[in-house]
């Protein structure tokens, strides 16, 4: 039954966001503490599109009465999408990150965390070879100004009010790091989750409702505490995550790379106004990036554009008014996805899945 899991790991690797093999084989240990063999094995029959259990069930050759209650419960465990609507049951398959990894919040063990820390490095660096992301940094709000070029989906506070529905869940990656005694301990419900995503959460008992109000005072705190805003990449995104580059192990790990700005979906870049700059170095110590290092003889900041991935911090932690974001060039813009199927289609037909 060992092939059962190196089968679900190529099907998952089939995945837009992918979840590829390493030589000590970690991934298959990450699947083997969260699948039975028996849910790897029905987990194979599931496509990336709600279907019933009869669906399923005929892909499968299993009795779809016999399949129903097994699916539900994967999906209760954050293995699949499930979905009851009008009394029917509909199950889809996920992708491992973002998807199943970050439903297993309430399920972390040390052992499930150690092995996943050390896979995430792979996964990363597999998925940032795509040119469209999963994740798209947009700059706090104090950052924003009047000469920005900036559209309504790159605000915050814009894509919160646009919500009628609002879930905050906690962050999978400071709850990780802190149960290994490594967490920082900055704001822990700070995963906001919107619409059907939200019901979703809501329905596994994961995170609460909250209110657009609570929303934006959650974010105001979250930039406090140097985190950076993070929706997914689409102009109508299913939630915003609120990072920091210690636990994020998206920044994280991509604070690894030589020049994360090329890598990372933003429109805007910090520059200093070096009459202005008083050599504080508060914008240094916020920057999650490294991208800012103070010139020793003039003493003013100065900003590595190969590293600076336009979140703003910062410019709010700047007293002097010396640092401020600007548009990217013309040819340096990305316009994102109108919304996330159009997203994994665009990370699909880049990984030449059809």
């Amino acid at each position: 039954m060992e092939d059962i899991y190196k089968q679900l790991a190529i099907h998952l690797d089939n995945t837009p966001s992918g979840f590829p093999a390493t030589e000590s084989g970690v991934e298959l240990r990450i699947l083997k503490q969260l699948f039975t063999k028996e849910e790897a094995t029905l987990a194979l029959s599931l496509v990336l599109m709600l279907e019933t259990a009869e669906a399923i069930g005929q892909r499968a050759q299993k009795d779809p009465k016999e399949i129903e209650p097994l699916l539900i419960e994967m999906g209760k465990k954050g293995l699949i999408i499930h979905v009851h609507r009008n009394g029917v049951n509909t199950f889809m398959l996920l992708h491992f990150v973002v998807g199943i990894w970050e439903y297993q919040v309430n399920r972390l063990t040390r052992e499930l965390i150690k092995d996943f820390n050390e896979y995430v490095p792979h996964l990363i660096k597999s998925q940032y070879q795509n040119k469209t992301q999963q994740l798209r940094v947009v700059p706090v709000a104090k950052a924003v100004n009047t000469e920005l070029n900036i559209m309504d989906y790159e605000q915050v506070e814009n894509i919160i009010k646009s919500q009628s529905k609002i879930l905050v869940a906690p962050c999978i990656c400071r709850r990780e790091h802190a149960m290994v005694g490594k967490g920082c301990g900055k704001l822990s419900e700070s995963c906001l989750i919107f619409g059907g995503g939200a019901y979703i959460y809501e329905s596994r008992g994961i995170g609460r409702t909250i209110s657009q109000e609570e929303a934006l005072n959650i974010v105001k705190e979250g930039v406090k505490q140097g985190l950076v805003p993070q929706p997914s990449n689409a102009k109508k995104p299913l939630n915003i995550c609120l990072c920091c580059s210690c636990c994020c192990q998206i920044l994280k790990n991509i604070k690894e790379f030589e020049a994360p700005a090329k890598i990372v979906s933003s429109n805007f870049q910090a520059r200093v106004d070096e009459e202005e700059c008083t050599g504080c170095q508060a914008c240094e110590e916020i920057c999650p990036m490294d991208a800012i290092e103070m010139d020793e003889k003039k003493i003013v900041a100065r900003v590595d554009l190969n590293r600076c991935i336009g979140c703003g911090l910062c410019v709010t932690a700047c007293e002097f008014d010396a640092v401020s974001l600007k548009d990217k060039s013309e040819t340096e813009r990305i316009e994102p996805p109108a919304n996330l199927v159009e997203t994994y289609m665009n990370i699909a037909m880049e990984k030449g899945l059809f």
